[in-house]
This record gives structure tokens, C-alpha cells and sequence, in this order.
């Protein structure tokens, strides 16, 4: 696992009822168990392992605007202020900081890509600033290397992935909800075909509001009541590096590597997009949903094991609520990282940022990234279950739009004008006109 992921101590207090049951401690499951604790509501936030401790911990730790998808841009602009919001309201470092993020390419192709989403971009009020060729060499001296052109967008940032998402939960529970750890919760109970109940493996929780932000688990949830979520996860593999010394960019995206500066003076490194996908049969399955994705990304993507298989977290098996589930069984999605993509990743990134060089390797691991058919969340509250709210399939978003998704649904279920607009984000999307919409970015 990524280190050191931050743990936190929580309520053994097994809770009887709640207003609402969140489903999920990772940074959408945490930041919705806030908003709505902030809102006024006895919330109680369920999570089969530890708070934070799947992709929120391993992800690059981007909180960005820059490249998003139309759809998805509106929610990032106000998630970068929600995230500023939360800090000072728990009065603790989330490690958040606007550092700006730099783009740089010698692929034209690439830059009138980025030019073409800038002049869009800044009709919706985003700072984002293409750079010339000298602009983008001077901005990239640290490469060594001439560059044609670039992107930099001072506005966005960074926050530190080994803690923002307990930090977070120990934000909620400030505000009265509760938290319950290596707690899984095997399903839901309906009473008149509306939620009345989550059933856990310590007990039974009444409620008549539940909110799954389960991350990679959630389609195969949803697969327990009949729900279908077309969801698919593929396995990054990332690696991090020891303290260095040279003043490098904070954060730095190349075709080549991306690099990014964690709390202790380390760099995050990896590959953009490169990743495997380990077939299972939920996958197989849903492939026709995923077939324009992948025609768009699949030089990104290579064929890999058995890893997803056997932590059946995409299982079409129907469990019973009185016996161990898979969640149960795998506390924690640890996927193995590939050793050939970690050591292309290492390589890459010495060759691109020459202090590197004789920097030693950290640590290296991998997580499980679930995603839509075209790229973008699902946050909807009208899923097919009255009392069931749907935040999952964040497509590698989460990290930074996180603190949006959970004020969205917060406003969903308090009654309240979202935080955004909200169509876009249906699951009913998906059998309409939605196949082959797939985001750009």
C-alpha cells in the first residue's frame, strides 16, 4: 500500500439507526458523510476496511480543472473551493495547496488540443494559459530540454492522498456523524420498495436514506437488488520517490511522465493512462457498454491476470445477507503493481527531470480505477430504489472532485439547489443516447 497512509481511531459503538448510511470511506464516501453532517443529519459512514484505504490513497493526488470534460468542469471549479472550504472549517491541513499544474509537449496534435479546450475553457471562467514555445521551455527548465508549447493553469493544484480522506472523516464526525471501520455492509432492505434498512455484518442499521459511494465495488452492490450499473476498473500502477533536494515543479504532466511533489519532498510518479485490465466476468459481460472507450484508449492498455478475478470485487454472484461476503473476504483491493510498468514509469521520469536520476524508489503499488462507459460520475438519486442515492464510477476523478460530489449529494438528499447542475450525471444516461459520448480527458 502507498505509505504512510494516515489511520484514524473510530466509534466501536455499532449504531442501531441513522438518518442516512454512507456506504464507502473514500474521499466521495467521506466528503458526503461531511456535507450532510454539516447539514444537520445523524449520518453514519460504513467502511469494510480502513477509512481512505483503496484508489483515494493511491491516485496522483490532482485537483484539477485543467483538460476536464465539459460535463465534468462546472463540478471541478467548485470542487477546488469546497476543498479550501472543508480545511478551514475542520481547522486541519489537507494538504491542499493551488501550486498550479504544467502541461508541456512537443506534439502538436496535442497542444491545438489543449488550445481548443482553453478558448472553451475560459468562456466558463477557467485560468488556463497556453504557453509558446519559450514560455514553455523557461517553465520546464527543470526537463533540460526545448519544449514546442505547453499549458499552465495557476488555479489548480494538489492535496496529499495519504490524508485528506481521514482528515475528512474526522471532519464528519466533528460535525455528529459517526464512523464505523472493518465494518461491510452486505446490502439493503426495502420496506414498500423504498430503503428501510442496510444490513452489515455486525448488524442491522434503520434508516430510510442510503448513499453507495463503494468505488469499484459499487456495480456489483447494486447487482444485489437488481440494480445495473455498467462499471468497469482497470489496475494502475504508480510509484513514489525519496526527498529530493532540487526545486522541481509541484506538479508536471509530460506524454512521457507525470511527476508530483508529495508531503514529505518525494515525488509521485507514473505513466498517464498507462494501466492493465484484469478480466472478469462483469466485465465481459458489460463490454459492449465499454466498446467506443475503448477504441479511444486501448494503446493505453494492456491485458493483464487473475488480480480482479479472485478479489471478485466485479462478481455477478448473488450473495446472501447472513453469511461473509466478498467484501468481507477482501478488506482491501491491494492489487500487485506491475513491475514493467513501475520501472518504464522510473525510467521515464529520470530521463525527463535529470536531478532525478539518482534518486532511490519509495515504494511502489497499484489500485483499482472504476469506471463509466463515457468517463464521467454517476450521482443520481433516482436509481430505481426510492431512498438510494448512486456517487460512484468516478473514472479517476474522484481525488479532486471528491469534495463536489459529496456537497452534490448532500444537496440531493437535504433538499437544497445542488452545488451544480446535475443531468449530466444520471444513470439513466446510459440507455439513452449516451454510447459512444466518451469524455476526451
Amino acid at each position: 500500500m502507498p505509505a504512510p497512509l494516515m489511520q484514524i481511531e473510530t466509534d466501536e459503538t455499532f449504531p442501531k439507526e441513522s438518518d442516512c448510511v454512507v456506504i464507502g470511506a473514500g474521499i466521495v464516501g467521506v466528503s458526503t458523510a461531511y456535507w450532510l453532517a454539516r447539514g444537520g443529519l445523524r449520518v453514519v459512514l460504513l467502511e469494510k476496511g480502513r477509512v481512505g484505504a483503496e484508489q483515494s490513497s493511491r491516485n496522483w493526488g490532482w485537483c484539477r480543472q485543467q483538460n476536464r470534460d465539459a460535463r465534468e468542469l462546472p463540478l471541478s471549479t467548485k470542487s477546488l473551493a469546497l476543498w479550501e472550504d472543508m480545511a478551514e472549517d475542520i481547522g486541519v491541513d489537507l494538504g491542499f495547496r493551488r501550486c498550479g499544474l504544467l502541461y508541456l509537449s512537443n506534439d502538436q496534435a496535442e497542444l491545438d488540443g489543449w488550445a481548443n479546450w482553453g478558448r472553451f475553457a475560459r468562456g466558463e471562467g477557467v485560468d488556463t494559459r497556453m504557453l509558446d514555445r519559450a514560455e514553455a521551455t523557461e517553465r520546464g527548465a527543470a526537463t533540460g530540454q526545448s519544449w514546442a508549447g505547453g499549458v499552465w493553469s495557476p488555479s489548480d493544484g494538489i492535496a496529499d492522498p495519504s490524508r485528506a480522506a481521514p482528515l475528512i472523516a474526522q471532519g464528519a464526525i466533528k460535525h455528529g456523524a459517526t464512523v464505523v471501520q472493518d465494518c461491510a455492509a452486505r446490502g439493503i432492505e426495502t420496506t414498500a420498495g423504498a430503503v428501510s434498512a442496510v444490513v452489515t455484518e455486525r448488524g442491522t442499521i434503520k434508516t430510510s436514506r442510503v448513499v453507495l459511494s463503494g468505488g469499484a465495488w459499487a456495480g456489483s452492490f447494486l447487482h444485489q437488488s437488481g440494480i445495473f450499473f455498467p462499471q468497469a476498473s482497470i489496475r494502475s500502477s504508480i510509484l513514489s520517490l525519496k526527498p529530493v533536494p532540487k526545486d522541481l515543479p509541484d506538479a508536471l504532466h509530460t506524454a512521457a511522465a507525470s511527476v508530483t511533489r508529495r508531503q514529505d519532498g518525494g515525488y509521485t510518479v507514473a505513466v498517464s493512462g498507462r494501466s492493465h485490465f484484469d478480466p472478469t466476468l462483469r466485465m465481459i459481460a458489460g463490454a459492449k457498454h465499454f466498446l467506443p472507450m475503448f477504441a479511444k484508449r486501448w494503446k493505453s492498455l494492456s491485458p493483464g491476470g487473475l488480480q480482479a478475478w479472485k478479489a471478485a470485487f466485479e462478481t455477478r454472484a448473488i450473495w446472501a445477507l447472513d453469511q461473509e461476503t466478498p467484501m468481507e473476504r477482501t478488506r482491501i483491493l491491494d492489487p500487485r503493481p506491475s513491475r514493467r510498468h513501475v520501472d518504464e514509469a522510473l525510467r521515464r521520469a529520470r530521463a525527463l527531470l535529470p536531478a532525478l536520476k539518482d534518486v532511490q524508489m519509495q515504494q511502489s503499488w497499484a489500485g483499482y480505477i472504476d469506471s463509466t462507459p463515457d468517463g464521467v460520475p454517476v450521482i443520481d438519486s433516482d436509481i430505481g430504489i426510492p431512498g438510494l442515492t448512486l456517487a460512484a464510477g468516478l473514472s479517476g476523478h474522484g481525488f479532486g472532485i471528491g469534495p463536489g460530489v459529496g456537497h452534490m449529494v448532500a444537496d440531493m438528499l437535504l433538499d437544497r439547489q445542488p452545488v451544480t447542475e446535475t443531468a449530466q450525471y444520471k444513470l439513466s444516461r446510459f440507455d439513452e443516447s449516451q454510447w459512444g459520448k466518451v469524455s476526451k480527458f
